[in-house]
């Protein structure tokens, strides 16, 4: 049993290094183009959904970076947060979050509000080291993301974002992980249903 554990992890465990890295080595004016992209069809989609209270994460490792798409909708009504670990095994706490907020450092380095209100998101922003077409994500490993969405009652609508080249066949999905419901990419959003990814359409498009 241990070595049937074991291969899955160190499967993702090559997968996300691999991609981490490719990711980082995207050259500056390319990430910047396609980071414009990701924002124009993540704007789109957070339009659709009208989240009161968004969470998001602040960019790492070259990551899509949200927090001027996050901003722009503070303006408009939203409130905004990130998330903070409390101690490993247990959900994710989110803070508010605004442009003049006061950060420190987290438990990762990863910068956080220093205080702010402890809100429940209704939609979270998540980044992707990898996802595959049934919606699953790699993240880093914590699967803080996982019991967050579990343990919250109604369920946020989870969005994970981030670059085309995370895309992969299949993640070999595993029993504790949570699929995301939505996927933005440079390539459009999509949607997860009946098991699978498919493009977003707004709904006064349907039918």
């Amino acid at each position: 049993m241990a070595d049937a554990a074991a291969e899955p992890r160190a499967f993702r465990a090559a997968l996300r290094a691999r991609l981490i890295a490719a990711r980082e080595a995207l050259p500056p004016a390319l990430h910047a183009e396609l980071s414009r992209r990701i924002e124009r069809h993540l704007a789109g989609l957070l339009e659709a959904l009208a989240p009161a209270v968004l969470a998001f994460c602040w960019p790492h490792r070259g990551e899509f970076d949200a927090r001027a798409l996050v901003a722009a909708r503070i303006e408009g009504g939203l409130r905004a947060c990130l998330p903070i670990v409390v101690d490993s095994g247990l959900p994710l706490e989110f803070r508010e979050w605004a442009p003049a907020s006061e950060m420190m450092a987290g438990r990762y380095g990863i910068p956080v509000p220093a205080g702010g209100a402890r809100l429940r998101p209704d939609a979270i922003l998540m980044p992707l080291n990898a996802f595959d077409a049934s919606g699953c994500r790699l993240g880093y490993g914590g699967g803080y993301f996982d019991r967050s969405l579990a343990a919250l009652a109604p369920r946020p609508r989870a969005v994970g974002v981030g670059f085309e080249l995370a895309r992969v066949d299949s993640l070999d999905p595993q029993p504790h992980d949570q699929p995301m419901d939505f996927i933005v990419t440079e390539a459009g959003a999509f949607e997860r249903a009946a098991g699978r990814l498919r493009p977003f359409a707004p709904p006064r498009q349907r039918g």
